[in-house]
């Protein structure tokens, strides 16, 4: 049974940092991984994305502020996000595809101005 747990969400000030953590249990992370996010009332969205082969992308609205990295040993994949904004809430998922599309429960992120 494949499982992803996002934690790590909480509530931030405008400008601080928080982490993100997506452990994956099941299915190994080298594969096409991906952190989403959702707003209320709007679609949900690309924020990071990882391949298999450790080519990265990120949105537009994040570059330069937020990180995704991944740690082999404990299967999980991570999102540093720094300077962090307002319109950065949303609940984040992380994405797992390997063979089938895997997702987490979400973890929410609110950050206040």
């Amino acid at each position: 049974q494949v499982q992803l747990v996002e934690s790590g969400g909480g509530l931030v000030q405008a400008g601080g940092s928080l982490r993100l953590s997506c452990k994956v249990s099941g299915k190994n992370i080298r594969n096409n991984m991906g952190w989403y996010r959702q707003a209320p009332g709007k679609q949900r969205e690309l924020v990071a994305s990882m391949s298999a082969g450790s080519d990265i992308n990120y949105a537009d609205s994040v570059k330069s502020r937020f990180t995704v990295s991944r740690d082999m040993g404990k299967n999980t994949m991570y999102l540093q996000m720094n300077r962090l904004r307002p319109e950065d809430t949303a609940v984040y998922y992380c994405r797992l595809v390997a063979g089938w599309d895997y997702w987490g429960q979400g973890t929410q992120v609110t950050v206040s101005s």
